[in-house]
């Protein structure tokens, strides 16, 4: 198994005090580790989930921890264009900055569903909301620079047991095709990345910088879908772990790097990945950043067409 990569200890003890975060997901796995970073550090975070008791639990699990930052939680439901522009609109009105947005929050590998607005599900959480949030979010990352706007995709943006990475514009929402859950999660996890991707080239000279990250496999609830949670947690643990799967701290190490890092900025619009699982091995040890092995990955024209045709469907 390759070596887990490391967020450097100096970046994780920055003051962030006066800075502002937003966490999709902030509840739990990644996302919660992150925000409790974050505050940790000092930072102001706001928490953003759809199980707003989860996520009042995740805030007074970390208030008693007495961190210097503080954390507030709001309703934010990926899979409703409505409740996306309801947060954006409550968020703006408390007159507050941005210096990054973590489009965290995600599904995998759901049954055949479709969001409120009738797209396909995996699609429509994992790219279009985070889209449409971070489109009504951007005056306030410009005038907030420097900032960064992060995206949680996956290794699985190339090969998703076996099926490949790819943009379909003729059937986004599987509306011709047989829906196959692990093709439409691999859809929506090179949507992230290009969406990161074409966000750099549209905001160069602006201080604002705009990056993918896979996580690594982690122990997390996104398997919900695919392996009850108990067979995770506690029955194939040992087996799992040894198989490459890490830890939710260990998870939320790329993201932290690509909020931290001084060097992110100068490497905008580009793919940091933890240990993973591609089409060509070498790619598996990863990298900070690294160039992906899926072709559609760096074909701007795809990623140009891909924000055109997002920004038409969420209807900006």
């Amino acid at each position: 198994m390759p070596k887990i990569h490391v967020c450097p200890k100096d970046l994780l003890s920055v003051n962030l005090q006066g800075k502002v975060y937003i966490v999709t997901g902030g509840n739990s796995g990644i996302g919660l580790i992150t925000v409790q970073q974050l505050v940790k550090q000092g930072a102001q975070v706001i928490l953003a989930c759809r199980r707003l008791d989860q996520g009042a639990q995740a805030k007074a699990q970390i208030d008693s921890e007495g961190y210097p930052g503080s954390v507030e939680v709001m309703a934010l439901d990926l899979a409703s264009l409505n409740s996306v522009r309801g947060f954006a609109t409550t968020f703006l009105s408390k007159k507050l900055p941005l210096h990054g947005l973590i489009n965290n929050a995600g599904v995998m590998n759901t049954p055949s569903k479709k969001t409120a607005d009738g797209f396909e599900l995996q699609f429509g959480t994992n790219h279009l909301g985070h889209f449409l949030l971070t489109e009504l979010l951007l005056p306030t990352l410009k005038a907030s620079a420097p900032s960064r706007v992060v995206n949680v995709s996956s290794c699985f943006h190339d090969l998703a047991m076996k099926r490949e990475g790819r943009i379909d514009f003729d059937d986004l929402n599987f509306e011709r095709r047989k829906y196959d859950g692990w093709e439409a999660y691999a859809q929506s996890k090179l949507a992230n990345l290009l969406h990161a991707r074409e966000l750099a080239a549209r905001l160069k000279g602006s201080d604002v910088s705009a990056v993918s990250v896979h996580p690594g496999w982690v122990r997390t609830n996104l398997i919900q879908f695919s392996m009850p949670l108990f067979m995770q947690n506690y029955i194939l643990r040992p087996v799992l772990r040894m198989a490459g799967m890490i830890e939710p701290w260990e998870g939320a190490q790329s993201t932290l790097f690509a909020l931290l890092s001084p060097t992110v900025p100068e490497n905008s619009g580009a793919y940091f990945s933890q240990v993973g699982i591609y089409r060509s091995k070498k790619h598996n040890e990863g990298g900070w950043p690294m160039q992906s092995p899926n072709p559609q990955a760096s074909d701007d024209v795809i990623g140009k067409k891909l924000y055109e045709v997002s920004a038409s469907l969420v209807g900006i």
